[in-house]
């Protein structure tokens, strides 16, 4: 698997928004709709910052989340607020073509199962997500598929709860729904970053990202994240 390297994380952020418009432009063309999990954290802000002001068919765009920690609402914590600040905030996107994780209702496993039949609704069944963003940890994780954690060997459910990692217990896109994406997309920034980079491309499944489907991936990284490629 081998990354397009970008000079620093903004022309990354550009050159992933620009992927993801051209997905987007490409799937409402085909099937009349373009269905995105993103991720959260701070690598993915300029991408969405970016993209909020691109020339996409904006009615025919449908968010969900590919994980969420169970945090309240507005919370700087959740990846929900990212959402909010960046294309809410910035795209002419309706506030309910983004779907939110249910991290607050009060059964965690039924809503996880709720939120496996909305991506039916709205990705067909099985779920075919029309482009997965996925980031990368320094552990190796991706999503909230962490080392060690049962949410790994879930492969009878497309959504799963994660046990608490770093503080928050979670709720996650499994394996099964990633793979059946059309298409994967990679966004890793960042020097430290660097070995797990090598160990995805690379194709180590004792990472859980290492375990992600390949055949559909791209994988987008800036010089710092791709400096022990080469060694």
């Amino acid at each position: 698997m081998q990354p397009t390297v970008l000079p620093d994380a903004a022309a990354l952020a550009r050159h992933a928004a620009v992927l993801i418009a051209e997905q987007a432009r490409a799937s409402i063309a085909a099937r009349g709709r373009f269905v995105l999990a993103l991720s959260g954290g701070e690598t993915p802000r300029p991408m969405l910052n970016e993209l909020a002001a691109m020339d996409v068919d904006w009615d025919g765009v449908h968010v969900v989340q590919v994980d969420e920690r169970f945090a309240p609402p507005g919370d700087p914590a959740r990846n929900l607020t990212l959402l909010q600040e960046t294309l809410l905030a910035h795209a002419p996107l309706a506030p309910e073509q983004i779907y939110p994780m249910p991290v607050e209702a009060a059964d965690p496993a039924a809503a996880a199962g709720d939120y496996a039949r909305l991506l039916e609704q709205l990705a067909g069944v099985p779920p075919v997500i029309d482009l997965v963003h996925l980031g990368l940890g320094t552990d190796g994780h991706t999503a909230s598929l962490v080392p060690g954690d049962a949410a790994l060997d879930v492969t009878d459910a497309d959504v799963a709860v994660t046990g608490v990692y770093k503080g928050r217990q979670r709720m996650t896109l499994t394996y099964p729904v990633i793979d059946r994406a059309r298409c994967i997309l990679w966004q890793v920034s960042g020097e430290a970053k660097a070995p797990m980079l090598a160990r995805l491309c690379a194709g180590d499944t004792d990472i859980p990202a290492g375990r992600i489907a390949r055949e559909q991936a791209v994988v987008l990284a800036d010089h710092a994240a791709a400096a022990f490629l080469n060694g």
